[in-house]
């Protein structure tokens, strides 16, 4: 297994909107099991395919701190099929370096992929696992949390981590994990 890069905002590969799968191979299974390893290395709860530049539909979660890798999704060409109610969270990002916001969302959602054996499969969750569903999904269509805030907490955090760039700052090591 290899630990990926993870993309960072203002990366503009990470506003593409990702390709279905159309073939479950080898190659799509090996990068299911990198982008786990990725995913804990970080360390974080989700990652979408296009967060570590590989532009297609592809999702892993696993939202269960205590027993890690006891309780993992892996979702190939996620949609959401039906969602209801609505609940607030405070969302980070492994993209979306030194921020969180609160961001609106459903409180529950169905989401239907294929696993890694081309089966689908039929997630329904709520609570954290409904947030990091909608979450990596968002990914998948070039979506950042950012871009579901207010323009002007958007625009403060890009200029902040613009000059972080330019200033060659570094990010604060964050002990919360990241969706």
């Amino acid at each position: 297994m290899a630990i990926l890069e993870i993309l960072k905002y203002p990366d503009p590969r990470l506003g593409k909107v990702a390709r279905p799968v159309k073939n479950i191979n080898g190659e799509i299974v090996k990068l299911l099991d990198d982008m786990l390893d990725t995913m804990y290395a970080a360390p974080g709860v989700g990652l979408a395919a296009n967060q570590v530049g590989a532009l297609c539909r592809i999702v892993v979660l696993d939202i269960d701190h205590e027993n890690p890798r006891q309780n993992v999704y892996k979702l190939i060409n996620p949609v959401i099929a039906r969602s209801d109610g609505e609940i607030v969270w405070e969302e980070g990002c492994l993209s979306v370096v030194d921020f969180t916001a609160e961001v609106r969302r459903a409180a529950e959602v169905e989401v239907v992929a294929l696993d890694e054996n081309q089966k689908e499969i039929k997630v329904e969750a709520k609570g954290l696992l409904a947030v990091a569903l909608q979450h990596e999904i968002d990914h998948l269509d070039g979506k950042l949390f950012i871009d579901r805030i207010s323009r002007l907490k958007r625009d403060l955090y890009t200029r902040r981590r613009k000059k972080m760039l330019r200033t060659g700052a570094s990010s604060s090591d964050s002990p919360r994990l990241m969706i």
